[in-house]
């Protein structure tokens, strides 16, 4: 039965959660054995225990992995392993999660059976590397690899974030600039302009209605991005053809749709190494990278090929036969089948792809400032021509 609970840790923190148990007695005890005082617990209502577990960040995982493997490569059995992990967690979600398959173990399920009763916490890839670890007789090995990758994983996410986030926040900067100058600067000057004595030109004519446009709509300007962002969000979610649609927008975009690309395919590459490393077949391994690329164009391709092969077509003519996989990957999968060392071609390609994504951002980086400095320039030219202009015309015609 599941229970929601509330407890007190160690500091004397209140800390509240749901665990499953057959009693209070029984909540009691699983309680305790996360380091808390029960201090009230009833039947809960509504969600499962593994939905009541709430994703755990990846550093957790991380760290789960690590620990884990260097306590069972040490000779430490899984379920004392588990309790020490469990009882040294500082987050009270991760440590919930562990005493759930201590919990799990200690009632006769393998480790992946336990792992698999978390969804939230361990995805499909996860418990099914740690499977084949266990079947084959590997499992320090297969978290050591898992390990590495979701840390592997950690720098491309942020790599990924640096791509958006710091030509945002430069283009940002540019924005308000240009905001204030249109909303605040240029009304003061208005009048001015206008009481001249003469034929305003061009430009000014055009700076001026600008700057009135922004002044009688800045609510629809702030507020158009805003709502044909959340209304893009809501169709993607809505309709699949339009998320594959920004999909392959997002591989066709200048500068950045070759660095997503290669973002996408050295996740496939290295995930697909691994799990082929670890013993999973090629077809098992091709349907869990479907899940893992994020990038629904080069999904349905992965599951193309994954059809053809299971035809009878080698892996590399059935890659290069979607037309999606640039050159270095089916070379590099042509070189794998024929020494039979795919795993190995495979990561080289992560390898490949990943120095290019790093030397890629660091020189979109190293042009964006400079791009958007000429920008903000350019509009603060145009701002005092138009301004300045009339003024020295006016100047230009005074007889002393």
């Amino acid at each position: 039965m599941l229970y929601a609970y509330k407890a007190i840790d160690a500091s004397g923190r209140s800390v509240l959660g749901r665990a499953d148990a057959a009693n209070l007695h029984d909540l009691e005890q699983r309680v305790r054995r996360m380091g808390l005082d029960l201090v009230v617990g009833a039947p809960a209502r509504g969600r499962s225990a593994s939905a009541a577990h709430a994703s755990i960040r990846r550093q957790d995982r991380i760290h789960f992995c690590f620990h884990l493997e260097q306590l069972i490569a040490a000779g430490i059995p899984i379920l004392d392993a588990l309790g020490d992990l469990r009882d040294s967690a500082e987050n009270h979600r991760l440590r919930a999660v562990i005493a759930a398959v201590a919990d799990a173990v200690e009632g006769g399920q393998t480790l992946s059976q336990a792992l698999a009763e978390q969804p939230e916490a361990f995805g499909k890839v996860f418990v099914g590397l740690v499977r084949v670890g266990e079947q084959t007789g590997k499992l320090p090995e297969v978290l050591k690899s898992l390990a590495a990758q979701m840390k592997w994983e950690d720098e491309l996410a942020a790599q990924t974030r640096r791509i958006m986030l710091y030509p945002a926040f430069v283009g940002g900067i540019v924005a308000l600039v240009t905001v204030f100058l249109m909303i605040y600067l240029v009304p003061q000057m208005t009048g001015f302009l206008r009481n001249v004595g003469q034929e305003v030109p061009l430009q000014t004519r055009i700076l001026v209605e600008v700057s009135a446009f922004f002044v009688d709509f800045w609510w629809a300007i702030i507020a158009c991005p805003i709502a044909a962002w959340f209304a893009i969000r809501a169709a993607a979610r809505a309709d699949p053809s339009i998320q594959y649609a920004l999909d392959r927008y997002k591989l066709a975009l200048p500068f950045v749709g070759p660095i997503v690309r290669k973002i996408v395919l050295s996740r496939f590459a290295s995930s697909f190494a691994l799990m082929y490393a670890s013993g999973i077949t090629v077809l098992d391994a091709i349907r869990s990278s479907e899940d893992l690329v994020g990038n629904r164009p080069l999904a349905a391709a992965l599951r193309t090929a994954g059809q053809q092969i299971a035809e009878g077509k080698t892996i590399a003519a059935a890659f290069e036969d979607t037309g999606l996989f640039p050159p270095l990957v089916v070379r590099m999968l042509k070189v794998g089948e024929n020494t039979g060392a795919l795993d190995t071609a495979l990561a080289n390609v992560g390898y490949f792809y990943d120095r290019d994504v790093r030397e890629a951002i660091g020189r979109m980086q190293a042009m964006v400032e400079p791009v958007l400095t000429l920008v903000l320039g350019a509009i603060l030219g145009w701002v005092m021509l138009a301004v300045l202009g009339p003024v020295y015309d006016s100047i230009a015609r005074l007889r002393f």
